[in-house]
């Protein structure tokens, strides 16, 4: 194929996803259905008619619980899963011992010259005259296989090109129920209830899923209780775009009702880690388009973030649960998937 035969063909391919385009594609008429407030509205009102006789604890796995703020709903859900992270502890070892940036007052320049002076690893430093001290510090850090001190280690790594996802690394001490997959769906993006709130955890070979729904606002308190009974200091949040949105959210949510809402844990944030693998290979790092393109997952009447204030505003109105089933399938799928995100996005950065 000629040149000019690549680029036409290259601009029939770019131009089917236009419907403005002579030859629209089949996937560029379903995009636009589906983004059509129509469609959702009709699908609103489907799952109305369709659930009109059901009650909340009708949804498999729902139980009302208490705590010391009130009742709330939980749906409960488990499934088997093949979690693991291939242990990385020796490369973690070798990886932080012989980058000499890691001690204060090395920079790139200097790091060059010590090493061509034979100082490779900071255990070769231990007798140097002037960061003898200082190397010695560093290596007790790294021998001492804890999940917190490498974290901190190679996230200060992070700002050098070459380490990108190096934070993942730190993985390979944790075990894995420490790793707290979460989500919220709200009702507005700042000064608004948190209606949703899921949480996944890794036990055995299954992961379990726990949702705490809000049935009326007078519940947010107890809502937020019970995702955080869930918590502890050695808990590690797993979320997508949740440092800058869902973690900050629940502490101010949190405050309102002066809760203290433990939650400076270490905390991975995997849009970061998926921008750097990905940027350049999908249309977008949306969570749909990642489980669409790296796993063959398609969801069926999902419902987008945009509208689901609206769904939730008409159960709220009618006492229909129908347009809360698929909010709630929604972030069920969005807290199990990034389980698989993470050992994905862990594989393929080493």
């Amino acid at each position: 194929m000629s040149r000019r035969e690549e680029h036409e063909a290259y601009l029939e391919r770019i131009l089917s996803n236009s419907l403005t385009s002579e030859n629209p594609s089949k996937e560029t008429y379903e995009r636009a259905r589906l983004d059509s407030p129509t469609y959702f509205n009709n699908l609103k009102f489907g799952l109305m008619h369709k659930y009109q006789d059901w009650d909340l604890l009708d949804i498999e796995g729902s139980k009302v619980i208490e705590n010391i703020y009130g009742e709330t709903l939980r749906i409960t859900r488990k499934e088997k899963i093949d979690f693991s992270l291939e242990n990385k502890r020796e490369s973690i070892k070798h990886e932080l011992a012989s980058n000499l940036r890691l001690m204060p007052g090395i920079g790139l320049q200097t790091e060059m010259k010590l090493k061509e002076d034979g100082y490779h690893t900071f255990y070769d430093l231990i007798n140097h005259p002037s960061y003898g001290k200082k190397a010695e510090k560093l290596i007790q850090k790294i021998e001492k296989n804890c999940f917190i001190k490498e974290f901190n280690l190679l996230k200060s790594l992070n700002k050098y090109p070459d380490y990108k996802n190096s934070t993942l690394k730190a993985l390979s001490s944790l075990d894995p129920f420490n790793l707290k997959f979460m989500d919220i769906e709200t009702l507005g993006l700042s000064s608004a209830p948190i209606i949703l709130i899921g949480i996944a955890e890794i036990k055995g070979k299954c992961i379990e899923s726990n949702q705490y729904l809000l049935r009326e606002k007078e519940e947010e308190p107890a809502l937020i209780e019970a995702y955080l009974s869930h918590l502890d200091e050695a808990s590690v949040h797993v979320t997508y775009n949740g440092a800058i949105f869902d973690i900050p959210f629940i502490k101010n949510r949190a405050r309102l009702y002066r809760i203290n809402s433990k939650l400076d844990q270490t905390h991975f944030d995997l849009i970061y880690p998926a921008r750097n693998l990905w940027k350049d290979k999908l249309p977008n790092c949306k969570l749909t388009t990642i489980e669409e393109h790296l796993f063959d997952i398609r969801r069926e009447d999902d419902v987008p973030g945009a509208y689901i204030p609206d769904y939730y505003r008409t159960y709220l109105t009618t006492n229909n649960i129908g347009p809360l089933v698929p909010i709630i399938e929604h972030n069920r799928m969005d807290i199990v998937s990034l389980a698989h995100f993470l050992m994905r996005i862990y594989e393929e950065s080493f």
